[in-house]
């Protein structure tokens, strides 16, 4: 605080000692992106030497923002949300925000909670990792009525929220067409969870592999949600049929441990009497034997993009419709091979 008596300082003391215009110290602390770092670094300097800081933080109230933003997320413990938190800071930092995490665990009570951070002014907007919007009605408002938000990896149901995430039916197509490479005919897909909208597109690029390949495809999927346990469960119920796939493709990495994990229970071998697919490729992917063939995400870049079309909507007050879609590399690894029948 200011001694008793001392006059507080000013954005013109600020910008008198570091030699520079009032207009330059006010964008260097608005936007700081657009400031060359050594003007940054006297700007700052300056700051620190008069006690303007709480003079800012003060017109940052006012101006009602915080220089916060959420990230909800389903789950930390999420494989995937590691990487798509280094993207979001790193973009955020760049452009003196911070992140706050609201770990939801599907619960909307929680979800609520978070919001009282938006509605108070202590974050201006949100990226969404949980596949839907946070509010019960929501979805019937216009977007214009929306707090500035961008949903990252799930996609929301809702046309005007703006989306960032890998093109999950073109990998999902690659990661099919790869095993049908092989020899493969009767490929099972092993599905998310009920409802995601994720999983409907990768399904979706399966079944267009598959009609693409064959007259008459077997088209095989096997309920999950996207779990390892969901893939367990997935291998018992095929194993009660008279013809079993000779390939898996699998809504996710950890779905695909799952059914590595029940074939191996049985005395199966991986890949000699079946073959498996992932998708993400978390990091857990390459360590499991054997390891992994898996479609990869860029969740590092998928953050950063996120994080950008948010910022920018902050700055600009506009949104950015529409997706932005990117691409997924297949990853070969040990998982796969020719159908033993045709060895």
């Amino acid at each position: 605080m200011e001694p008793t008596g001392k006059k507080a300082a000013t954005i013109e003391d600020v910008a008198k000692l570091a030699g520079v215009s009032i207009a330059t110290v006010s964008r260097a602390m608005r936007t700081p992106e657009k400031v060359a770092e050594s003007t940054r670094k006297k700007v700052t300097a300056a700051i620190a030497r008069t006690g303007y800081t709480v003079n800012a933080m003060a017109q940052n109230l006012r101006m009602q923002r915080s220089k916060m933003v959420m990230a909800l997320a389903p789950s930390i413990s999420d494989p995937n949300f590691s990487g798509i938190l280094v993207g979001l800071e790193k973009v955020a930092n760049q452009r003196g925000y911070g992140v706050l995490i609201g770990n939801t665990e599907g619960n909307v009570e929680h979800e609520e909670k978070y919001l009282h951070f938006l509605s108070t002014g202590m974050v201006d907007g949100l990226v969404l990792l949980t596949g839907h919007l946070p509010v019960a009605g929501w979805p019937e408002r216009s977007a214009s009525s929306f707090p500035p938000m961008v949903a990252a990896c799930n996609p929301v149901d809702h046309a005007e929220i703006p989306y960032v995430g890998v093109d999950d039916t073109a990998a999902a197509k690659v990661a099919t067409d790869y095993l049908i490479s092989l020899g493969h005919r009767r490929i099972a897909y092993v599905a998310g969870p009920q409802g995601s909208l994720v999983d409907d597109m990768r399904y979706a690029g399966y079944c267009q592999a598959m009609l693409e390949s064959f007259d008459r495809p077997d088209i095989w999927k096997v309920r999950g949600d996207g779990s390892t346990e969901g893939g367990r469960a997935a291998v018992e119920l095929l194993f009660i049929r008279d013809t079993l796939p000779t390939a898996f493709f699998c809504f996710s990495d950890s779905t695909a441990i799952g059914v590595i994990s029940a074939l191996n229970s049985r005395g199966m071998q991986v890949p000699h009497d079946f073959s498996v697919v992932g998708f993400d490729d978390i990091p857990f992917a390459s360590h499991i034997t054997p390891a992994l063939t898996t479609i990869r995400q860029p969740r590092t870049h998928i953050g950063e993009i996120a994080m950008t079309e948010l910022l920018d909507q902050l700055t600009s007050h506009r949104r950015h419709l529409g997706r932005t879609l990117l691409h997924g590399d297949l990853i070969v690894r040990s998982s796969c091979s020719t159908p033993h029948a045709i060895k």
